[in-house]
């Protein structure tokens, strides 16, 4: 305990770091802006289901337990890392706000419609706009996880929870049916060029993400 207060004592006695934490919610803030409107977009604009040979093959199986409490659980275990590595949170922001913008484009682009027979989530009023279920290419819950498998590649136990959880997400929207394939495996691709370019992007947010405190 006395080294998480050290280290949250010497990041946050920075300056900069209070306006770089400012900048990071911002951003993330503006993404999730863009997100609603792209979700908004897209509803209106949804077009027919098409067949997927994968889908065509498996039968619709309930996923909602780990379509949603999976994902409190990838955010908690990050909220965890971030707690012992307060140096860590602007760079980690960025990129997923880089994550989301970037994804917005991408379902604004293609409208086809969700895979028939998918199972249907109810994700309330707020989340339901953020995530629509109309929102396939590409999967956030499969390119999520792999995102922060790669910001923590150097850590193998991160590493490969975040790769297990990419993976098991990925195969449950699958047998729920609510991306297609193409979403998925694309997912890892497309996340990992996100990596890259936030790596770019954010040179200095990077360095004090790779630092030892």
């Amino acid at each position: 305990m006395g080294k998480i207060i050290a280290r949250h004592k010497l990041f946050w006695v920075q300056q900069s770091a209070y306006a770089n934490i400012a900048l990071s919610l911002l951003l993330l803030f503006v993404s999730l802006l863009l997100n609603y409107g792209a979700n908004v977009y897209i509803e209106s604009r949804v077009n027919n289901a098409v067949a997927d040979i994968i889908l065509d093959n498996l039968p619709v199986i309930d996923v909602s337990a780990i379509f949603i409490l999976g994902y409190v659980f990838l955010l908690a275990l990050v909220l965890i890392v971030l707690l012992y590595e307060p140096q860590q949170v602007p760079f980690l922001l960025k990129s997923i706000a880089l994550f989301i913008i970037i994804r917005a484009v991408f379902i604004t682009l293609t409208h086809l419609g969700k895979p028939v027979g998918g199972l249907f989530l109810d994700q309330g009023t707020i989340l339901g706009k953020l995530a629509t279920g109309d929102d396939l290419f590409f999967s956030g819950h499969t390119g999520m996880p792999f995102l922060f498998a790669l910001l923590y590649w150097d850590h193998k136990r991160l590493r490969l929870m975040f790769i297990a959880l990419s993976l098991i997400f990925g195969f449950s929207v699958l047998l729920g049916h609510l991306h297609y394939s193409i979403d998925v495996f694309a997912a890892f691709f497309i996340t990992y060029g996100i990596f890259i370019m936030a790596t770019k992007f954010f040179k200095k947010d990077y360095k004090l993400f790779l630092k030892k405190v």
